[in-house]
């Protein structure tokens, strides 16, 4: 294939769930999330109700039992979420990470059975760290 039937992944291809598997996309997201989940979880952990499931997706996505397959749709969703622009712009009040949501939740029901009872325990030791519960 020449490239331009085959276009390195940009932005769209990184996050498009007929893509998320192929290798250079993992790759791309595998990079993207790596630069950007801690410093936006850090930021919004507290904003958003869906933290604990990102965080639980993202000691999913990192634990050698999970199945590629799980990994890369957990990468594309966590590339999603750190995307500086997106469907709707996370500063808008109120509604800013709804999509984030709805993606999260769309992942949750497709590899959600891979998230173990460890993977979460590790997300409320995170949630209560930063918030001080202890």
């Amino acid at each position: 294939m020449s490239a331009k039937t085959n276009p390195s992944p940009d932005v769209n291809s990184a996050i498009d769930p007929s893509r998320a598997l192929v290798p250079e996309v993992v790759r791309v997201n595998e990079s993207r999330v790596a630069r950007g989940f801690w410093p936006k979880i850090r930021r919004v952990a507290a904003k958003v109700p869906f933290a604990s499931d990102a965080l639980s997706v993202w000691w999913c996505a990192r634990d050698p039992a999970t199945p590629a397959a799980a990994k890369g749709l957990m990468l594309a969703a966590m590339a999603y979420f750190v995307l500086p622009t997106d469907a709707i712009p996370d500063f808008l009040a109120g509604i800013g990470f709804t999509d984030d949501a709805a993606v999260f939740a769309a992942l949750l029901a497709v590899v959600g059975k891979n998230i173990k009872p460890r993977h979460r325990a590790a997300a409320r030791a995170f949630l209560d760290r930063l918030t001080g519960d202890d």
